[in-house]
């Protein structure tokens, strides 16, 4: 497979490793052959979520928080040591939901713009061939005026409201990324990640799949915002996984993609579906005022990833849910 054929042997950094994404990435790169080192300093990254990777030699977990340039500096310079290089960085080191990032605004901001820029510093110094992947976000498009969206639409966010912090700094990443790239010739690839779902969510997300689950394991009504017409794509973490690996392995350095599933469904044929899946009755749904700034459509355009890298969702939604829900099944027994 070529995306195994180019990571075996590769030394690949994750910033964010013991986050939910980040802990699949490090279990697929280490199934590829990869020497994995990855980075988390645990604000809402969960150390569980790799221990079953701790015993393998192809990877190491180091706790450093990369908005503290000194000690992010010294840990890159001994991983450079101890490897004799470093190959690709994936950069996915920020709280993601909006409960996280509303609890860390700063560091969220921080992480995802300074101790981003002072990684591609570090990587123009002493590993200029590396390649450096970001973990964008669908929310750079905001509440979008573009149905679905498009990576050459520029989005509609509100610069000072309370999703701003990720928002926002997801954004400066995107240009911190494309000044490197332009500028200093750096090999760096951006992504526009979409809803992604699967095991090791954080039960305490916030995000609409994580708490639905939550409430279906405590016997609640499923709490639904607005009218419930507001819609999301959901996309499986493995196909995610495997869009970003075949990006970063490509020769498409400077680009930027959406990663999704163009599926789309309204929180309401949301809460249907899981409440089918996990036979519950159909009005177990309770309404709540709508969050501010919460996006009314999302659905990405993934044109331009197929086209590159012949890439597409194969997850639908109803067994990528069955395969979640055993999951935490699973937990909760244990």
């Amino acid at each position: 497979m070529e995306i195994e054929q180019f990571f075996r042997s590769k030394v690949v950094i994750i910033n964010g490793a013991a986050g939910f994404i980040g802990s699949h990435l490090s279990e697929r790169l280490v199934e590829c052959g990869a020497k994995v080192i990855g980075i988390d300093n645990f604000i809402t990254g969960n150390r569980r979520n790799v221990e079953f990777l701790m015993n393998n030699p192809n990877f190491r977990l180091i706790e450093q928080d990369l908005n503290d340039q000194a000690g992010t500096l010294s840990v890159l310079e001994q991983i450079k040591k101890q490897e004799g290089r470093v190959d690709v960085v994936l950069h996915f080191a920020s709280p993601a939901s909006p409960p996280g990032y509303q609890k860390h605004p700063t560091e969220t901001y921080l992480v995802n713009t300074l101790a981003l820029h002072n990684v591609l510093v570090w990587l123009r110094e002493y590993a200029p061939e590396a390649r450096l992947l970001f973990a964008g976000s669908s929310e750079a498009y905001g509440n979008p005026q573009v149905h679905p969206q498009v990576e050459t639409y520029w989005g509609n966010v509100n610069p000072n409201g309370p999703r701003a912090c990720y928002d926002e700094s997801k954004r400066m990443g995107e240009s911190i990324c494309g000044v490197f790239y332009r500028d200093f010739g750096l090999k760096t690839y951006i992504i526009r990640i979409f809803n992604t779902y699967g095991p090791r969510m954080d039960l305490e997300d916030g995000r609409v799949l994580p708490q639905f689950i939550k409430q279906v394991q405590a016997g609640e009504k499923l709490t639904v915002y607005g009218d419930g017409l507001q819609t999301r794509s959901y996309c499986y973490v493995d196909d995610l996984v495997a869009g970003a690996l075949a990006f970063v392995a490509s020769d498409y350095a400077g680009e930027t993609i959406n990663l999704g599933n163009p599926g789309e469904f309204t929180i309401l044929q949301t809460a249907q579906i899981v409440n089918q899946v996990t036979g519950r009755a159909d009005d177990q749904l309770e309404y709540r005022p709508l969050p501010i700034d919460d996006p009314l459509k999302r659905q990405p355009d993934i044109s331009k990833a197929k086209k590159l890298l012949g890439w597409q969702p194969q997850v639908p939604f109803r067994q990528g849910l069955a395969r979640m829900l055993a999951f935490y099944q699973v937990q909760t027994n244990n």
